[in-house]
């Protein structure tokens, strides 16, 4: 007798939030987590929806960012992940950021509660039981490796592989508040309407040079089994940053600008290293952007260079893990079903998506879908002009195939929407086109994403019109 239970096999983000909407569009749903039975490189507790990297879900504006948008959609939609975001935010200027440890709290308090949920810990090893009728992977980047080697058997081709790194986490009483001082970049308020949400560290170029020699000269963590892997440019160590020239973290996640330090506002710093706060108590902030592949033993010395973190106390140290993808656009058809087994679908970091919030957007998704193909109907996927579906597209056919391992993770971004035509405005035609865009973009996707989620799927509608709705 065939299981007509959704099956999602992972508990982060993608997995919670596919759960949550196969759910509360009327399907039942058995959730399988491995944790606690089988740990993973990068977890610390047994919650769903754990973060194991930044505390941030980026910028919060939905027409002036295409997360932002993203954000705006998923809410629209019921996201439980969003919601739990929303209800657990820490101050982070134009960014979302939460208490990673009350996020994840309210998201498996919320799975756990579901009547139509069971959660059931232990891990599926290997290929889907065969009786199961539909089956989520959202196993993300540290799926099992019987599961990866199933997958593998599955398609013909392996998994393709790239490295994500940690940021440290330092202890708030321990940076010299006399040195840093609070402010976010042009003193932009947040979702939380803090303007001061971050921590700056200032370096001149002295202090500047120094550390980028240091940087570059210490001890790095090794993989020659995966030292074939590429990097995730959205997510480099620093020090692979550095590698790339001197001035580059000075671009990236050290650049001074948007920043005045209160103490000499005649002295433009050569850097500023940021910090975020990362829990509701202010006790812990995580260090912006410093992702890193240094030795443990190694961190503490050249990270206390930085002034105001010179007698800093680390609660976690980086680290780098392996994270493994699919090759999607070959792989899977636009509703996220494997093409080899039709019965699986992909949600998550696995299918080539980059990001906390692009992972449970997959999730959502993907839910959605198998809840609609479980009641026989048939839904599309949203509209390409909606953030949800430009990302969808791109992972099932937007990616030109140009060679074996040419497919990479992407972050929702403008470039994959379809164009749209807006008038120049303003004495600054260029910069007030791309406002314009953003907001044309925004207000397009919106208005199609209502229009979807409102529209009843096919099947259902040829029911109706028999008389059998």
């Amino acid at each position: 007798m065939r299981d007509e239970a959704i099956h999602v096999i992972g508990g982060g983000l993608a997995g919670s939030e596919a759960a949550w909407q196969s759910a509360e569009a009327g399907a039942r749903v058995v959730l399988h987590e491995m944790r606690p039975e089988r740990a993973t490189d990068a977890h610390r507790t047994d919650r769903l929806a754990e973060l194991v990297c930044s505390n941030s879900f980026r910028a919060d504006d939905a027409f002036g960012n295409a997360v932002g948008l993203l954000h705006a959609e998923m809410r629209a939609l019921g996201s439980l992940v969003m919601a739990s975001a929303d209800s657990h935010q820490t101050p982070a200027g134009g960014a979302l950021a939460v208490d990673r440890d009350g996020f994840s709290e309210a998201v498996t308090r919320a799975i756990l509660a579901h009547p139509r949920i069971t959660v059931e810990r232990g891990e599926v090893a290997g290929a889907p039981p065969g009786d199961w009728a539909s089956v989520i992977v959202a196993t993300g980047p540290l799926t099992s490796p019987a599961l990866a080697a199933h997958i593998r058997a599955l398609t013909g081709e392996d998994e393709l592989s790239f490295f994500d790194a940690i940021a440290p986490i330092v202890h708030a009483d321990s940076i010299d508040m006399e040195i840093a001082w609070r402010q976010s970049r042009y003193d932009k308020a947040g979702p939380g309407g803090d303007a001061a949400a971050y921590i700056n560290c200032p370096m001149d170029r002295g202090t500047y040079e120094a550390f980028v020699d240091v940087l570059l000269a210490g001890p790095k963590s090794e993989f020659r089994e995966w030292e074939h892997v590429p990097y995730f440019d959205g997510c480099l160590p620093i020090e692979v940053m550095a590698e790339r020239g001197r001035e580059t973290l000075r671009h990236g996640p050290m650049k001074p600008v948007g920043l005045t330090n209160p103490r000499r506002p005649e002295v433009k710093p050569h850097a500023v290293v940021q910090l975020r706060q990362d829990n509701a108590l202010a006790t812990l902030w995580n260090m912006v952007g410093f992702q890193t592949k240094l030795k443990h033993a190694a961190q503490t010395g050249v990270f206390r260079m930085i002034p105001g973190l010179q007698r800093a106390v680390f609660a976690r140290l980086g680290g780098l893990h392996r994270n493994t993808f699919i090759n999607s656009p070959k792989l899977l058809d636009p509703a996220l079903r494997l093409k080899a087994d039709p019965r699986l679908r992909f949600a998550g970091q696995i299918t080539g998506v980059e990001g906390y919030v692009e992972s449970a957007a997959m999730g959502l998704v993907a839910g959605r879908l198998a809840a609609a193909e479980r009641r026989g109907a048939t839904l599309s996927s949203p509209p390409p002009t909606t953030a949800l579906g430009a990302l969808v597209g791109h992972v099932t056919g937007g990616h030109l195939l140009a060679g074996a391992r040419s497919f990479q993770p992407m972050n929702v971004n403008y470039g994959l929407f379809p164009p749209i035509e807006v008038p120049p405005e303003g004495r600054n035609p260029r910069r007030e086109h791309s406002r314009a865009r953003r907001r044309a973009i925004a207000s397009r996707a919106l208005g199609d994403l209502a229009a979807w989620s409102t529209a009843k799927p096919a099947r259902e509608l040829a029911l109706a019109g028999e008389g059998r709705s």
